[in-house]
């Protein structure tokens, strides 16, 4: 028998750990071995130089199955890592325009916008008007259509630009590839 103890296994019911007075039997081929008290199972599973694990301490009775703890963690683990080796997490990136921004400060960040999009990014475009300018919105609608046209071939807005408080914002998603 494998008495693992590890911080990371601290919830699973193995061996000792197991308080229930019967438990349902699994032997390690999947045969039913039947309901058993918990010495008797701790007995058996000794007999195969194996662990008991609790598979489902909710049911009635308990399940429990003879396994080697340690190949079964380790096994959990890979699957583990391999979800997380396939997921992509997207991140969203954030440009800052002004209503009245000069071509050159456009540009750049119209170029940054266009390779966090080309990376798989989103891209939140948030333009502040400032003081007198919030009395010119069509000035900066006129700048965040021009933004959005810019991006169009990598990807599109989710929503139409919204005017929240002095903030007008959009998200673009990258195009699918």
């Amino acid at each position: 028998m494998n008495f693992i103890s590890n911080k990371k296994n601290q919830g699973d019911l193995v061996n000792d750990r197991i308080r229930f007075k019967e438990v349902l039997v699994i032997g390690p081929e999947g045969e039913q071995l039947g309901i058993l008290t918990r010495n008797e199972a701790l007995e058996k599973a000794a007999e195969y130089s194996l662990d008991l694990f609790c598979v489902s301490p909710n049911a009635n009775p308990p399940v429990c199955k003879i396994l080697d703890y340690g190949r079964y963690r380790y096994e959990q683990q890979k699957k583990t890592r391999e979800a997380k080796k396939n997921q992509h997490l997207t991140q969203i990136k954030s440009v800052r325009l002004s209503p009245v921004i000069e071509e050159h400060d456009f540009n750049t960040k119209l170029r940054h916008a266009r390779k966090w999009l080309e990376d798989g990014n989103k891209v939140k475009v948030d333009m502040r008007f400032r003081g007198r300018l919030i009395t010119r919105v069509e000035v900066g609608k006129k700048t965040m259509n021009r933004f959005l046209e810019e991006t169009q071939d990598l990807g599109s807005a989710e929503k139409n630009p919204k005017l929240e408080g002095n903030t007008m914002s959009v998200v673009i998603s990258p195009a699918k590839k």
